[in-house]
């Protein structure tokens, strides 16, 4: 198989990749940049989120618990108890 490469894949001529620290510090720099956008939920929003979230998790605990049930009375009806 032949490999190609895109001029995405390897820097030509004057256009040379940043040396290490340049790019940690841009990694650095971006990732507070995306932390100053977050926004912290009021007391409202977070109760409502864990009630949201622990409703879902218990009607798909009880879906589950369901599926065990009927699943193992299946098994016990057809190999016998």
């Amino acid at each position: 198989m032949s490999e190609t490469h895109t001029s995405a894949s390897k820097p030509h001529g004057d256009e040379r990749r940043p040396n290490l620290f340049a790019r940690i510090a841009l990694f650095v720099r971006q990732v507070i940049a995306e932390l100053r956008k977050v926004v912290t939920p009021t007391r409202n929003e977070l109760v409502n989120f864990t009630i949201v979230v622990t409703v879902f998790v218990l009607v798909c605990m009880a879906f589950v618990a369901g599926l065990d049930y009927v699943f193992g009375r299946l098994v016990l009806t057809v190999f016998g108890a």
